[in-house]
């Protein structure tokens, strides 16, 4: 969970900064004619900025995620464990028609694990200690599998793609909103003021937890298919061992929060509303899903 919730607020900084630098430039000022915002013009800044965070928090996501886990990247494997980490990743990127990823290991005592980079062919691959220490290691191999299916579908860049589309309209329609609120509710007829800058960017921060539900969705699905490709890369028999692996380590309480489970194996289970924020479907109808598919 923790590391989705830093991709967007990497995302979300990224944003309000640019934005400021652009109120600060004097360019919102442009937008205007002959009275009201030019709307192509609105429309292309808004997706200047839009795609200008989700691109650098897609850069950044790597060295944001070695960084802020702690992740020992494994250059030269130095004891048994390490050798066959590294050599599993290698089996499996080789089927998947990826690059090698970076292998890396972060200090959890919870089983966890993710994959994260701005391409196929550049990315990271971490398991916790937990993980290690918990599960088999048919078990870990289907979670490996998991990751590197995350890495094959392409799912970091295809994330940050709808976070920018996210993100065009969630500035084009603060900018909409500020100019409401500074011509008809405070009546200034004269460039922009204050106000717009405010209710711009009130409506910026307000937009963008709304628009976090299309993210959550679409990390929610990739979860599924992820867990078909670990599948395919070990086996349906090995993919749901190692997700009931999980359910018996932390039943019946949900998984801790503070884990980069966004691109990883773990996932909480959510009620009513607060669901449609989770990154994860339950664990239960992930291996339902296993179940019940035909391959």
């Amino acid at each position: 969970m923790m590391r989705i919730l830093l991709f967007l607020a990497t995302n979300v900084a990224v944003l309000i900064v640019i934005s400021i630098v652009f109120r600060l430039l004097g360019i919102d000022d442009l937008l205007l004619q002959s009275g009201g915002p030019d709307m192509g013009a609105l429309l292309v800044m808004a997706a200047i900025i839009g795609f200008s965070g989700s691109l650098i928090s897609l850069f950044l996501s790597k060295t944001m995620a070695k960084h802020g886990m702690g992740v020992y990247v494994i250059e030269r494997p130095s004891n048994r464990l390490e050798h066959w980490l590294v050599e599993t990743v290698a089996h499996q990127a080789e089927q998947a028609g990826i690059g090698m990823p970076e292998v890396g290991i972060f200090d959890s005592p919870d089983p966890n694990a993710f994959a994260t980079g701005w391409n196929r062919d550049a990315a990271l691959v971490a398991v916790s200690t937990g993980l290690l220490q918990q599960m088999s290691e048919g078990e870990v191999e289907a979670v490996i599998g998991h990751e590197i299916s995350h890495v094959a579908n392409g799912d970091m860049v295809t994330l940050a793609l709808i976070q920018g589309v996210v993100n065009t309209f969630v500035v084009f329609l603060s900018r909409i909103v500020g100019h409401v609120v500074d011509r008809v509710i405070l009546k200034n007829e004269r460039g922009y003021g204050v106000g717009y800058f405010l209710a711009s960017i009130v409506a910026e921060l307000m937009l963008s937890i709304l628009a976090t539900l299309i993210v959550m969705w679409f990390s929610r699905y990739r979860e599924y298919r992820a867990d078909a490709g670990g599948a395919s890369l070990t086996s349906r028999r090995q993919m749901i061992a190692a997700l009931r692996a999980l359910q018996r380590v932390h039943a019946p309480q949900d998984l801790p929060a503070r884990e980069f489970a966004a691109f990883g194996i773990s996932g909480q289970i959510g009620e009513g509303f607060m669901a449609l924020f989770r990154s994860h479907p339950p664990l239960e109808k992930r291996i339902a899903a296993l179940e019940q598919a035909s391959y």
